[in-house]
């Protein structure tokens, strides 16, 4: 059975829960977190899933563990781990952007993409949607993904002003899904965002030339969130349906839960869901903070409608 996935792209920060969770609140899709994450967080760690169950707990999960492996148990973690190490890095990039993989990374590679696979393809049989949401993020996973067979990829590469994310991983964040600990998300420092920003967009920009991707500013996508998420039902393939935005009308509805394994702790949220552009960095990023970022991101933020200092 070959599985579409719509894989969300681009550095951290950038709207990727958001988005996903006004795709999660149509039954056609199954908003799946960030499965790259899952191996470690999940599995190994048993933190919370976005329905407010542990991992281990989790109805949803474990049936699509049966489907896909025979159950969690028989998944080797620790060997996993080591896989992810020898494919899934940003600096396999390169030999993974070929028109041919070589052939001492091939095996792996395949071995790799075959575990993403069996996930997507029990997430939809067990849920009943036709496409799966990975929000993920990482290029170096979705230049794998492209080998992967049996796959139907479509990718979402979404994109923030590099000033935005640079503020926003400054901040300090809770993990909520850590229950056994005071956990946080890691903060980044203006060149270390910088640097992080202008790769991995770079990389979906060396995808779109060996798989489909499509372009989404943040900033288009909380001016137009309605307009936006129709253009990207359309362009993965699934149909035009009156409830697929019924999370934004007039009056709010509740948000439903989706099963999502990491991301931002937005994906907790239960009440009405309002889609607003958070502008915060423009006043409260320090001056020197912003021309810094400004100046190490540009070209490539140049190029994507980022324009001037300030």
């Amino acid at each position: 059975m070959t599985a579409r996935v719509l894989f969300v792209g681009g550095l951290g920060r950038s709207g990727s829960t958001l988005l996903e969770l006004i795709l999660a609140q149509s039954p056609d899709v199954c908003a799946l977190g960030e499965v790259v994450h899952l191996w470690e967080r999940a599995l190994r760690n048993d933190e919370l899933c976005g329905c407010g169950e542990r991992f281990s707990g989790c109805e949803f999960w474990q049936q699509v563990g049966k489907v896909a492996f025979g159950g969690w148990s028989t998944v080797d973690v620790d060997e996993v781990a080591e896989l992810k190490a020898r494919v899934d890095r940003t600096r396999h990039i390169r030999r993974l952007a070929g028109r041919r993989l070589p052939r001492p990374l091939e095996s792996d590679v395949r071995r790799y993409a075959d575990l993403y696979t069996r996930i997507y393809q029990a997430a939809t049989e067990v849920s009943g949607a036709d496409v799966a949401v990975d929000s993920s993020k990482h290029a170096s996973l979705a230049f794998v993904l492209r080998w992967a067979g049996d796959l139907d990829l479509r990718v979402a590469h979404l994109v923030r002003d590099s000033r935005a994310v640079a503020y926003s991983w400054a901040r300090q964040v809770r993990r909520p899904e850590v229950v056994d600990s005071e956990a946080y998300m890691p903060t980044f420092s203006p060149v270390r965002v910088s640097a992080l920003w202008t790769v991995q967009n770079a990389a979906f920009r060396l995808l779109a030339r060996r798989a489909p991707v499509t372009t989404i500013r943040y900033e288009d996508f909380t001016a137009d969130p309605g307009g936006t998420v129709s253009a990207l039902r359309a362009w993965g393939g699934l149909p035009d349906r009156p409830d697929a935005l019924r999370i934004l009308a007039e009056p709010p509805v509740p948000t439903q839960p989706a099963h999502t394994v990491a991301g931002n702790p937005l994906r907790f949220a239960n009440g009405p869901l309002r889609v607003r552009a958070d502008e915060k960095w423009r006043t409260a990023l320090p001056t020197r903070r912003r021309v810094v970022v400004s100046m190490l991101t540009f070209p490539l933020r140049w190029r994507y409608g980022y324009r001037g200092l300030r």
